[in-house]
């Protein structure tokens, strides 16, 4: 083996290069000492996967500038031109990256990657290697969301904001707000949603496009039922962060994070109690664990019915099925049951 191959460490970002069979293939070709998993879908993708992988919930350019050894980012756009965008923003962000790239079957050794091991790691897998400079030019409080397929939902911090109409979306912030530059049909809700948490920084931001997984999700054991029972308020990607100890179950609020949650905890064998208020955006395969239950408001919001059962409900349950009973006799009249996965 190629020396510098030697102590390679291999991030993949999103689910799709462990769903298409990449990181199994590049497994076998490259032998990396390590595979780190960059990204919340993707860590349900591996852990469906079995394959031996430690999973992060950062962003890929956050673990590849924590490394000192060699390594590489392998990623799936849903596109070439898309896959390639992501490893120029990506390579922005740092003195050099070797990116491989297998929608199209392709080693980018972006600015000052090293060449030697990007030549390895293209010849070993058969793909082409293309050397590539990354523009690191940014406008202060405006930020280009590149590589969009008009129609689809667009994301920060992990809200969708709108759809996209052009195939980039340009939004810039000033004076404690967020507004549309260009190529998004807005949804004010989603930027209420933005704004509550905080005026985001656009440069830093974590933006995408598109469905967040493709695939369907696996099942799992049934968690324990009783526990903790965690809420998620409109941001499904930091579920991972809530997942320890004796969960029974998660309380989502949002049609996005409802269908998120359920997806990630289905294969973890978690339910889910859902609030939505028919809004989704269908950013994902749907999938659900035994005893999950989702309701819609009748008349309101989603956020206003979700954290009244959050402020007013124990979330301490000695038994999910108990607590989910009782929830619904506190809302009786005030929602309706659209999903109910309970044993009869």
């Amino acid at each position: 083996m190629n020396p510098s191959m030697a102590d390679l460490v291999m991030v993949v970002h999103g689910p799709e290069a462990f769903d298409a069979g990449d990181v199994e293939r590049l497994n076998g070709l490259l032998s990396p000492r390590q595979v780190l998993v960059a990204g919340i879908m993707a860590r349900t993708a591996a852990e469906e996967s079995g394959l031996p992988a430690t999973c992060t919930d950062e962003r890929p350019s956050v673990v590849l500038g924590a490394l000192s050894g060699p390594a590489c980012m392998v990623n799936r756009g849903k596109t070439p031109e898309s896959g390639r965008i992501f490893g120029e923003l990506v390579a922005g962000r740092l003195a050099g990256l070797i990116h491989v790239e297998c929608s199209d079957s392709t080693v980018y050794c972006w600015d000052n990657a090293d060449e030697r091991l990007a030549a390895a790691i293209a010849e070993r897998t058969g793909y082409a290697l293309v050397h590539a400079t990354s523009t690191r030019t940014r406008r202060e409080g405006v930020r280009e969301i590149r590589g969009c397929i008009p129609g689809e939902a667009v994301f920060v911090n992990g809200i969708v904001i709108g759809t996209a109409t052009e195939e980039t979306v340009v939004l810039a912030s000033e004076d404690g707000t967020i507004w549309v530059v260009s190529g998004l049909d807005p949804k004010p809700h989603g930027f209420e949603k933005l704004l509550r948490a905080g005026l985001p920084d656009l440069q830093t931001a974590w933006c995408k496009s598109g469905p967040v997984r493709r695939r369907a999700p696996g099942p799992g054991e049934r968690a324990p039922r009783s526990g903790r029972v965690v809420v998620i308020d409109h941001c499904g990607h930091t579920l991972y962060r809530e997942l320890e100890g004796e969960v029974c179950g998660v309380l989502s609020i949002g049609d996005d994070t409802t269908a998120v949650c359920g997806h990630i905890c289905s294969h973890a064998g978690i339910p889910i109690f859902g609030v939505v208020d028919g809004d989704a955006d269908a950013i994902i395969e749907p999938g659900y664990a035994q005893g999950s239950v989702v309701v819609e408001v009748v008349s309101g919001r989603d956020d206003d019915i979700g954290r009244e059962i959050a402020a007013a409900r124990s979330l301490q349950a000695t038994c999910w099925e108990d607590w989910v009973e009782e929830t619904l006799r506190a809302l009786a009249g005030r929602v309706r049951v659209v999903l109910d996965l309970r044993e009869e």
